[in-house]
């Protein structure tokens, strides 16, 4: 692996509303580098790899990081530590905690082999990979209370534990994919949320814990349960696979994995999955570089299958989120004509 490379180019023809307006990504496609590079191929190429794009009226800064040496809230300690030093500060709020034995000290040795191709057929023949489609839909702060009043409002006793806003929304949009997907009521379907474990392990580490410490939490139901029941029960499956995810299953997985190690395929994600990564906990609009807050904020094209979801602090403020979804391009098709999921 090498260090850090920097890249500069020149879209003169782009300008920045041009690419807030766009609700797919394939406007960015171009202004990330490194598009594409996944598992091992990766470790060829640089930990960070940043390319600053001259924008007909802006710039765009586009970053590639190896997804093995940091996670999400890493990523965007990092970015915001960045863009501190970049205004001028002499230091950084929140320094990194580097100790990584802290959280394990383990050493794996992992088989470099390439994986098998995740399209080909069972005789050989390498199948066309289904064409996916990516689409940003926004939900405002009104849309985001009124989708958790539903989900909490239908709770099957005054006891129960009230649903997150994440797992309020996150259900919603399991329903809705499922829905859309037009899945057979004995089908499988997924939901996969892929969680900060910081504050999971013992003893747990600080919020500037620098790595990747981040597991996948699977939960499955039939497709046919969880559209003929109130999203109250959806919920549930979700809450109370993310709370049984403590310490101890931690250290569970860590075993398994440690004595049969593997690099993550998007098909481990699950059968018919909903997948949700990164946050909109993470104040990605407070990223200044001394130029201006973002304008927009997108992903790449790597980590992306049918069903995987990336959540964003919302552009319009308060506790509206902003909601990135891959899916095949009919599912899509039918999900963007959904009204109910929509909030319209």
């Amino acid at each position: 692996m090498e260090g850090v490379e920097v890249l500069e180019a020149i879209a003169d023809g782009l300008a920045v509303d041009q690419l807030a307006a766009d609700e797919s990504t394939s406007s960015f496609k171009d202004l990330i580098p490194y598009n594409g590079v996944l598992n091992l191929t990766g470790l060829h190429r640089p930990l960070l790899s940043v390319q600053l794009t001259k924008l007909k009226d802006g710039l765009a800064m586009g970053c590639a990081f190896n997804h093995a040496i940091l996670d999400g809230t890493s990523t965007w300690h990092f970015m915001s530590s960045w863009a501190q030093i970049c205004r001028g500060s002499n230091s950084i709020a929140a320094p990194p905690f580097l100790e990584r034995t802290k959280a394990r000290t383990t050493r794996v040795k992992l088989e470099l082999s390439f994986p098998p191709n995740p399209v080909a057929s069972s005789n050989g023949h390498t199948d066309q990979a289904p064409q996916l489609r990516e689409k940003f839909f926004r939900f405002s702060e009104a849309a985001i209370d009124k989708i958790k009043s539903k989900v909490n409002s239908n709770q099957p006793s005054a006891a129960s534990k009230p649903f997150s806003t994440f797992q309020s929304l996150a259900v919603h949009i399991w329903q809705h994919v499922t829905q859309a997907r037009c899945l057979k009521p004995e089908d499988y379907t997924v939901f996969t949320v892929f969680a900060d474990c910081r504050k999971r392990v013992d003893p747990p580490m600080p919020d500037s814990y620098f790595g990747n410490l981040i597991q996948a939490i699977f939960t499955v139901t039939a497709a046919g349960l969880l559209l003929a029941n109130p999203s109250h029960f959806g919920a549930s499956v979700i809450q109370k696979a993310i709370e049984a995810h403590n310490a101890k299953a931690i250290e569970e997985r860590n075993k398994e994995w440690e004595a049969a190690p593997k690099i993550f395929e998007f098909k481990d994600a699950g059968v018919n999955c909903v997948a949700v990564g990164s946050s909109p906990r993470f104040k990605v609009y407070d990223v200044d570089f001394g130029w201006g807050k973002p304008e927009g904020v997108r992903s790449g094209s790597n980590n992306r299958f049918d069903g995987m979801v990336y959540l964003y602090q919302g552009k319009s403020g308060g506790r509206s989120i902003d909601v990135e979804i891959t899916l095949e391009a009919g599912t899509m098709k039918l999900l963007e004509k959904d009204k109910e999921f929509l909030m319209q």
